[in-house]
């Protein structure tokens, strides 16, 4: 993997060992920065790179920052992010210990669904990310992160209840926390999946 600017240019595959993976990291951190491949990078207030543990086993995806994740420039940190770690605490998962992030780095007005050519513009960046935390299980939350990742057109039921892989990693899908938040009614579908979660959490663990 190389820099060239804001260009990011991939030679390896997830699942691959990199020498300095959290320098390089680093590195695509300032690229995302700097990054003005989309005019997302006219309305954004802050690039939203991700957070959490640069060697986590567990990776979750979102679709794209909110409004409070672009003001402080941290993931999942609004409403959704606050289902999200009651959902960490009940199934005993430490936030600190995973890695969390979503497909665009930069949030699109009015928290409209991403453009196909937004989602190609910013995917490197999170192949990169992926590829060198080279976690053992990545948790699609939503239907942005699990078409963006796999690249099938299936309908979020139709991704539950499967391991896929994308390249040598285990993946999962689930809903997004803002759709549960939207309807209730999905509130135990998503507590049966963090439940799996957890088991593979624990098994990664030994």
């Amino acid at each position: 993997m190389e820099l060239f600017g804001d260009e990011l240019i991939l030679t390896e595959e997830p699942g691959k060992v990199i020498i300095n993976p959290i320098e390089k990291l680093n590195e695509i951190k300032k690229a995302v920065e700097n990054c003005k491949k989309c005019n997302l990078h006219k309305t954004r207030t802050n690039t939203v790179f991700g957070s959490g543990n640069l060697q986590a086993d567990i990776v979750f995806i979102g679709e794209a920052p909110g409004r409070d994740e672009d003001l402080q420039g941290k993931p999942f940190v609004g409403r959704a992010g606050m289902l999200l770690n009651r959902l960490f605490k009940m199934v005993g998962i430490d936030r600190n210990e995973v890695f969390i992030g979503n497909v665009l780095k930069c949030r699109p007005p009015n928290n409209r669904t991403p453009s196909s050519f937004e989602i190609s513009q910013c995917e490197p960046y999170l192949i990169a990310q992926l590829q060198l935390i080279n976690p053992k299980l990545i948790v699609c939350l939503g239907l942005t992160a699990a078409k963006a990742l796999l690249k099938m057109e299936y309908t979020l039921g139709q991704f539950r209840h499967s391991i896929f892989k994308y390249h040598n990693i285990d993946l999962m899908v689930t809903y997004h926390p803002a759709a549960v938040l939207r309807n209730p009614n999905l509130e135990k579908a998503i507590v049966e999946d963090f439940e799996k979660i957890k088991e593979i959490y624990l098994k990664e663990a030994d």
